[in-house]
């Protein structure tokens, strides 16, 4: 018996390292705020060695193409279904598979047909942030139309999709909204001629925005909230050209079997309550998005998504348009 015991001890003891030695190291490019929380909790949790590689939407979509024909990465992970969608149709990302989750009704929303690519999260793209202290709350402007009018000349300003993720999702609502893409290229050029300020990511944005420099912010619902939390002097509008924004997952076809399930494992620990405990208390402003799961529960300061005037745009229409509309905008706007 005595002899048994101790077989049995020696094999628990060896059996978390054995289990984290047949598991493959696996590779995620992710723009996401709390991407490393989530990666260090899974490594923990699994004892496996996932690398991460933390990256803005832009740069991280350019190394996937670069790599194109030697992938390099696993997991894709970031805001905007459009860019996702984009990598599917050139034959990148593993079709068919899909969480063993509870997806709740807003997850049914934005669910992929072809179940190319696996939501993750939530939010608004084209919320506007206003300082508080600068402009008087009866003068909150309400639409883009708005802050194109003289008196925001040069008090206007917005992240360049070309780097920062949300933005192009952003920028396809108010093409949308518009009526179409040439009637929204209209909107955006005259924002610039009335002196907008285009900065590469939401976090310089925001900088200047409590800085004076700008009085509106054009960004991610989540910055929203974070300035709420924070405290900061900054107004919330929830525009009629508002998009659902989804932030996704990626598998990559290119991957080994065994890469793979380890990949899989991982969607599946962000999805669990576990996974989504330390994605929605990171503290980071990309925490604040509504969740997919059920009985994951979105921050108090989150208003009903219901009551929001968003709308839906199509990633099988626009994906493919994104880097034609963003080279427009590198060239027209953000210069």
């Amino acid at each position: 018996m005595k002899k048994t015991a101790l077989t049995l001890l020696a094999l628990s003891i060896l059996s978390a390292p054995a289990l984290a030695q047949s598991q493959p190291s696996i590779t995620i490019y992710a723009a996401i705020g709390y991407d490393q929380k989530v990666v260090d909790a899974f490594n923990k949790a699994n004892g496996t060695q996932v690398k991460l590689v933390d990256l803005s939407t832009g740069p991280l979509l350019a190394r996937v193409q670069a790599e194109k024909q030697n992938t390099q990465w696993d997991v894709v992970w970031f805001d905007g279904a459009e860019a996702m969608r984009d990598l599917a149709n050139q034959g990148l990302l593993l079709r068919g598979w899909q969480p063993k989750v509870n997806w709740n009704a807003l997850a049914r929303q934005v669910i992929p047909a072809d179940h190319a690519y696996i939501p993750a999260g939530v939010s608004l793209a084209g919320v506007f942030l206003v300082n508080a202290k600068a402009v008087p709350e009866n003068q909150t402007p309400q639409s883009w139309a708005d802050l194109q009018k003289p008196e925001w000349q040069g008090k206007v300003g917005m992240p360049n999709p070309a780097i920062s993720g949300p933005t192009y999702p952003l920028m396809t609502g108010i093409m949308a909204d518009a009526g179409g893409i040439d009637a929204g290229k209209k909107v955006l050029s005259n924002m610039k001629k009335n002196g907008m300020q285009v900065f590469d990511t939401g976090g310089p944005l925001i900088k200047q925005l409590l800085a004076g420099t700008i009085s509106v912010a054009a960004t991610q619902s989540t910055r929203g909230i974070d300035a709420q939390v924070k405290k900061q002097p900054v107004r919330v509008v929830y525009p009629k050209s508002m998009t659902l924004l989804p932030s996704n997952f990626g598998l990559s076809a290119h991957s080994s079997p065994e890469k793979q399930a380890v990949a899989k494992k991982f969607i599946e620990f962000f999805l669990s309550p576990a996974g989504q405990k330390v994605a929605l208390e990171s503290g980071d402003s990309d925490s604040y998005f509504y969740p997919l799961v059920q009985g994951a529960r979105a921050h108090a300061l989150l208003p009903e998504l219901s009551t929001l005037p968003f709308r839906k745009v199509d990633p099988l229409i626009w994906g493919p348009r994104e880097a034609a509309l963003n080279t427009w905008f590198a060239q027209n706007v953000a210069h």
